[in-house]
C-alpha cells in the first residue's frame, strides 16, 4: 500500500493517509491572543477542513491526543471539544501538559481518523 502525503513540506506533511487511516499533524490556533477555549475552538475548525481534505470528518475520529501549555486551562479546552463532538461518539483521547513551539500557544491538537 502506497502512504500518501498531504502538503508535505521540509519539515512535515499536513497529513497522511494509509490502510483508510488519516493522520493529521499537529495543529495551533493562528490567534494566539485568544484564552485556550479560543485557541481550542479555532484549531478544531481547522482540524474540521483538514479531514474533509482528506476525504472524512469528525464522526470518524479514532484518536487525539491534546497537548496544553498549563493544565489548568484544561476545562476550557473541554468545553470547546465537548461543544465541537456534540453527540458523536468519543474518541479515545490523550491530554498532556507540556511546554509548546511558543509562549502564546496554548493548545495543540493532533487527530488521527478513518477514512
Amino acid at each position: 500500500m502506497t502512504v500518501e502525503h498531504l502538503n508535505s513540506g521540509e519539515i512535515l506533511s499536513q497529513a497522511t493517509i494509509y490502510n483508510g487511516v488519516v493522520n493529521v499533524c499537529g495543529l495551533t490556533a493562528d490567534d494566539r491572543s485568544l484564552d485556550a477555549k479560543g485557541q481550542t475552538e479555532e484549531i478544531l475548525a481547522k482540524i474540521d477542513d483538514r479531514l474533509a481534505s482528506c476525504g472524512t470528518d469528525k464522526s470518524k475520529l479514532l484518536m487525539a491526543t491534546i497537548y496544553l501549555t498549563n493544565m489548568d486551562d484544561k476545562s476550557g479546552m473541554n468545553e470547546a471539544w465537548t461543544a465541537w463532538l456534540g453527540d458523536l461518539e468519543r474518541p479515545a483521547r490523550a491530554c498532556v501538559g507540556t511546554a509548546l513551539g511558543s509562549a502564546d500557544t496554548l493548545v495543540e491538537i493532533v487527530v488521527s481518523a478513518a477514512k
